[in-house]
């Protein structure tokens, strides 16, 4: 009996000191010498935080710096990219592969171009600067003379008036013996996206600003300044001449600005460009942030020793076991895939926030290498839908665009076209001259389909083997018909020797099918009469340009169908 009773004590006694017990003794024993040695350390560390806050303001100028960099990076490699692209072929195909490839996950590139030596846009990304002069802009006469990347300063489209950068690389830089050069239109939109983290900051103020002091990215607090010289905005006339007056990378300085305030300014120039980063430190304000803080430990010293016990108690299960039950849950949805899971670290006490912390690093970097990955998928499946012989979108290519402009057509009315056109006795080309002789014949059409495709806002693709087909949407039965001519022709001219041809040359014949889809057809139903049109073209002599009456006999069936 006394062994039970024992027990029963012992239970009680483990439940009188648990956690929350402990927790509200330790309170009762900590809290007032603890909140007194914290209003002496912040009176102490006053000068000192001043000077953190100073060196934390220079690190963020430095990582928002680095971020800008890597934009700007970006930019860099997908100039040279495109540059590479022109340097290995002739425009058209350049211009089909730029667009086939221009990546989407890169939002503050506006558009990519390419441009002639005298300024002359001759293909881009948006239609409507085609054709456009640019001869006069600096940023394009300073990569020709440098032969290099360039970042310009600010300036205004030409297209639409609105804000932007330009970047150029040229092609000589790639292929001495191409005089064309490869420009993108950068969004300074996103240029202040990026700096959002630098914003709504007491006593703070972040800048871009390109080589002639122009502000040309900001976040949102001081959005009304983009587009601003600084020497014309009051009181950041002395921020810009401190600013600009160094020609180091990066640094700091302390002065007196004109309304009296002592100002620490940080600066870092953006690698690549003549642009720089300025952020602007307020110490009053910063100190007087530090002076609230000390007014409020006062305040706290009161009213936490009267309610430390019952605070105590309540707050066991907030700030211990509320968290850790957080970080576990954050932790099983991490790991069931959820890859958004992330700890909200202002939920957390200051005990929990490196580990809080060290589980949101590892889940950014297992994220991003989600992304990048995905990434790497997105530029496979690119690559995946040309085919390198005749530089065309292979069959995989080819399909997804029908699929594409199918549905295009369908919601507009519209009338879609498609030439299926094959070579003709080829495989005697191959016995005759050779398959090396036969990849560059295929080569030769590749490269003259794609010009016409140019021309016509047609979508040419190698459909297999010595077969290719060309789409045409918004085109109709004679205007298809006429470009199935030109087509033939275009190939018989090209005059490539075929000995054992009736013709003595390379011919190609063309099988032509128009329609106007419905819900009752499908994009293989365009197909077949395209190569239905291609068989009678073959047995009818070769050379030869056929049109299927595919609208008609779909009319003719519709129609009966109803009757």
């Amino acid at each position: 009996m006394s062994g039970v009773t024992f027990n029963r004590n012992r239970v009680k006694l483990k439940k009188l000191l648990g956690i929350r017990s402990r927790l509200a003794l330790l309170a009762v024993l900590l809290v007032a010498p603890l909140m007194f040695e914290r209003v002496r350390t912040l009176e102490e560390s006053r000068a000192k935080q001043v000077a953190q806050a100073s060196e934390e303001y220079a690190a963020l100028t430095r990582h928002a710096a680095e971020t800008q960099r890597e934009v700007v990076s970006s930019v860099e490699t997908m100039l040279k990219s495109a540059a590479y692209i022109r340097a290995s072929g002739g425009i058209a195909r350049s211009c089909e592969i730029l667009r086939a490839s221009v990546p989407t996950n890169l939002p503050w590139i506006r558009s990519i171009m390419f441009v002639s030596k005298d300024g002359l846009v001759q293909c881009s990304t948006l239609n409507i600067q085609v054709g456009m002069k640019i001869g006069d802009r600096e940023y394009f006469r300073k990569a020709q003379e440098t032969g290099g990347f360039v970042f310009s300063d600010y300036l205004f489209g030409r297209t639409n008036g609105r804000p932007m950068m330009m970047a150029a690389y040229p092609v000589a830089a790639i292929n001495p013996e191409q005089d064309a050069v490869v420009v993108s239109g950068i969004n300074i939109d996103w240029l202040s996206q990026i700096m959002a983290n630098l914003g709504g900051r007491p006593g703070m103020s972040a800048l871009l600003v390109d080589s002639t002091g122009t502000v040309i990215a900001a976040p949102a607090d001081h959005a009304s300044m983009i587009g601003r010289p600084l020497d014309a905005v009051p009181l950041m006339a002395a921020i810009a001449e401190k600013a600009l007056s160094f020609d180091e990378p990066s640094g700091s300085v302390s002065f007196t600005a004109t309304d009296g305030a002592r100002r620490v300014l940080s600066f870092a120039r953006i690698s690549g460009t003549q642009s720089r980063l300025i952020v602007s430190m307020d110490e009053a304000k910063v100190t007087a942030a530090i002076n609230r803080d000390i007014r409020t430990a006062y305040l706290q010293l009161g009213f936490v020793c009267l309610f430390v016990l019952l605070g105590a108690l309540i707050g066991a299960e907030k700030l211990i076991i509320g968290p850790i039950e957080m970080m576990t849950g954050m932790a099983r949805r991490f790991g069931e895939g959820d890859w958004s899971a992330r700890v909200a670290k202002n939920k957390l006490p200051a005990e929990f926030l490196p580990l809080a912390r060290a589980f949101n690093a590892m889940a950014a970097q297992l994220s991003q290498r989600e992304r990048e990955l995905v990434a790497t998928n997105d530029r496979l499946t690119v690559m995946a839908s040309i085919d390198m012989l005749s530089g065309l979108a292979n069959r995989r290519g080819f399909q997804s665009r029908l699929d594409f402009e199918w549905m295009k057509a369908q919601q507009y009315n519209s009338e879609l076209s498609l030439l299926m056109i094959d070579v003709d006795h080829f495989k005697l080309y191959n016995d005759t001259y050779g398959h090396p002789e036969g990849d560059a014949c295929l080569t030769r059409l590749g490269e003259v389909l794609a010009g016409i495709a140019a021309d016509t806002m047609g979508f040419a693709g190698r459909y297999g083997g010595e077969e290719f087909c060309l789409l045409l949407p918004n085109t109709e039965a004679p205007h298809a018909l006429a470009i199935g001519e030109t087509v033939r022709a275009a190939i018989q001219n090209l005059g490539l020797p075929h000995a054992t041809s009736s013709f003595q040359t390379v011919t190609v014949s063309i099988g032509v099918a128009t329609t106007r889809p419905n819900d009752t057809q499908r994009p293989g139903d365009l197909i077949e009469a395209a190569d239905a049109a291609l068989y009678a073209a073959k047995h009818g002599g070769r050379n030869a340009v056929v049109e299927h009456g595919f609208v008609r006999i779909v009319d003719e069936a519709g129609m009966a169908l109803a009757s």
